[in-house]
């Protein structure tokens, strides 16, 4: 087995030959022997580096390494042993620079797989619960599952009723309510009662299985970013061989070739997009932008394509009281109260936002008593000596025949989600909650179409009309719901495949398979979990959708500095190389002229942190 070497020590022992080479040639006694130590230490450190590049070439891979491992290789039967370790030094402290802005380890799939359900309750004959593995049950096994716990397996209830938390899959914050015959996925978590469930499918072939070999096959597909520094070297290699035939053809002298070498070796190419990425890392890092590798940040100026989840990422991710509709006789207030009164002690997710949007309004609640709910369908309970019904259509036409009927039918093609009000088996009017959009939403879309990406896709899994609704409102050029996260993610391979470059921003769980399989995925941590932003590439703690703009600006702005970097490093080796081929550049000189070029490429580079101004699009060259 190969033993990978840590980045850092090539870089670290060609310094330190370098330096022991020089205190002795300082000591008149063992000045003769700084040559040896130069040259072992050019012999240890400049063999990894020359057997990696032929074995890239033996791969196909002709990178920007070339010419250094020729400068490397040459210094040896040349007797330039301090000039070679120099070139060792720049090439890999460069590529230790590029490892360390790059570098990420996600551990997205550990995260999905830890938190899958591995245990399950099955029923046996007779009533009795056996604990088993979630991998040993098996199709039409009934399962027991408790408040609280998840759904091992995609499955039907079979009895009870009870409130499922689907936000992991769906994305969506409302518990659904689950009776007999509803179907529940993998992954779902139940509310408040227990559930009989039959298994429809296997866990290893249940939906939440599904997403992470979703994640899992995402991030092994990804192919790998190409370095803008081999990207320029495609031509510049070839011209510095060129350069170095007719030095030999015109002198015949192989030390005017290493001149030219030591002088052309690519270290603006090697150090000016890490020290840039570096220093845009560091700039997002200050806007609370943690950009996890370099390749994101590169990519991320040149994107075409924005694809958003939509709750919990364009909207606050929770329901909030939106319109309250009384029937006379009730006024706004009255309806509010009495509703509330009857909410105040229920945990439901819609029963919080009713007492939230009473207190906001500054509406009283009084007290109420004799409260009996209905987990998953509604609440009942006497306020004053008035019997008060809330919740869903179904619930309250049950228990108050008739009241709802002049209800329906005034907004029915209305997709808003709802809870119904009797009194005393009359209609009392209904509550209308809405997720809200988050307030930054229509300016970041606005920033993202200045910067020059146009098509703006919303993808959910909520219901069409809702879906459809907030894109008109925000300005997408298309929208899709319903969407699992395969679908999701068949989108996102779609607008690639025609060449196009998609930032994909959500928050979800639900969204992690989607944010790896896109070029580059942004995740909102402040809404969403650890696998959402583990999935990502960047991950936005501050609580401001308008980041992601400030992102696309940073890498621009990042990239931008770095071209400029890599044109004016190359501009001045190219300048050197042909002075050293006419013979006046002799290869230790050259070393340090070398060195000066880097200097200055790595000063330019470090703007990269400082603050950048909007930019137009840049191409990915």
């Amino acid at each position: 087995m190969t033993r990978r070497v840590p980045p850092v020590m090539l870089p670290g022992a060609a310094l330190l030959f370098i330096l022991a080479g020089l205190f002795l040639r300082l000591q008149p006694d063992l000045s003769g022997w700084s040559r040896s130590v130069w040259m072992a230490g050019l012999v240890l450190t400049g063999a990894p580096v020359v057997w990696r590049t032929l074995r890239g070439l033996l791969r196909g891979r002709a990178a920007a390494d070339i010419v250094a491992t020729l400068a490397i290789a040459a210094a040896i039967p040349l007797g330039e042993p301090l000039a070679g370790l120099v070139v060792v030094l720049m090439q890999t402290g460069g590529e230790a620079l590029e490892r360390f802005a790059e570098g990420r380890a996600s551990a997205a799939v550990r995260e999905l797989e830890a938190a899958a359900p591995h245990e399950a309750h099955r029923l046996l004959a007779g009533g009795a619960v056996e604990d088993i593995s979630a991998d040993e049950v098996a199709i039409d096994d009934l399962l027991l599952v408790r408040p609280g716990e998840m759904v091992p397996c995609d499955a039907v209830v079979t009895s009870g009723a009870s409130h499922v938390d689907v936000s992991r899959l769906t994305g969506e914050p409302v518990p659904v309510s689950a009776g007999p015959g509803t179907r529940l996925p993998s992954g779902s978590v139940n509310g408040e009662s227990p559930l009989t469930l039959r298994v429809e499918a296997l866990a290893s072939q249940s939906l939440y299985a599904r997403i992470v070999e979703l994640v899992r096959s995402a991030q092994a597909s990804k192919a790998p970013l190409q370095r803008l520094a081999d990207r320029y070297a495609i031509w510049f290699t070839p011209l510095t061989l060129a350069v170095c035939v007719v030095a030999y053809l015109v002198s015949s002298d192989p030390v005017r070739v290493l001149a030219v070498l030591v002088v052309a070796t690519p270290c603006p190419l090697i150090l000016a997009t890490p020290v840039a990425i570096i220093g845009g890392l560091n700039r997002a890092a200050r806007q609370q932008i943690v950009i996890r590798n370099g390749g994101a940040l590169e990519q991320l100026g040149g994107a075409t394509v924005a694809m958003f989840d939509k709750t919990g990422t364009l909207t606050v991710g929770r329901p909030a009281l939106a319109r309250v509709v009384p029937v006379a006789p009730f006024t706004e207030a009255e309806l509010l109260a009495l509703a509330g009164a009857v909410e105040h002690g229920s945990g439901h997710l819609l029963a919080r936002s009713v007492v939230d949007g009473a207190l906001a309004r500054g509406v009283g609640l009084p007290a109420a008593t004799d409260i009996r709910e209905a987990p998953g369908e509604g609440v009942e309970g006497r306020v004053g000596g008035r019997l008060v019904i809330v919740g869903a259509m179904e619930f309250v036409r049950r228990r108050a025949p008739g009241s709802v009927a002049t209800l329906v039918g005034a907004d029915s093609d209305r997709a808003a989600l709802r809870a119904y009000v009797a009194v005393d088996g009359s209609a009392a009017g209904f509550l209308e909650f809405a997720d809200a959009i988050r307030p930054e939403a229509a300016l970041l879309l606005r920033r993202l179409r200045g910067l020059g990406i146009t098509r703006m896709a919303l993808l959910s899994g909520d219901r069409r009309q809702n879906v459809e609704a907030l894109g008109a409102e925000l300005g997408f050029t298309e929208t899709h719901a319903d969407l699992l996260p395969d679908e999701k993610v068949a989108l996102i391979k779609s607008a690639m495949a025609s060449g196009q470059t998609v930032v994909m921003v959500g928050d979800g769980t639900n969204d992690a398979p989607a944010l790896s399989t896109a070029t580059v995925g942004i995740a909102l941590a402040s809404h969403g979990g650890g696998i959402s932003a583990e999935a990502a590439d960047i991950v936005i703690l501050a609580d401001d959708l308008g980041r992601v703009a400030d992102a696309v600006e940073t890498s621009r702005w990042t990239m931008r500095i770095a071209r400029q970097s890599i044109w004016a490093g190359l501009g001045m080796s190219g300048a050197a190389m042909l002075v050293a081929a006419a013979g006046y550049i002799p290869p230790i000189a050259g070393a340090v002229l070398q060195e000066v070029i880097d200097i200055a490429v790595i000063l330019n580079a470090l703007r990269a942190a400082a603050p950048a101004p909007v930019l137009p699009p840049q191409p990915m060259v």
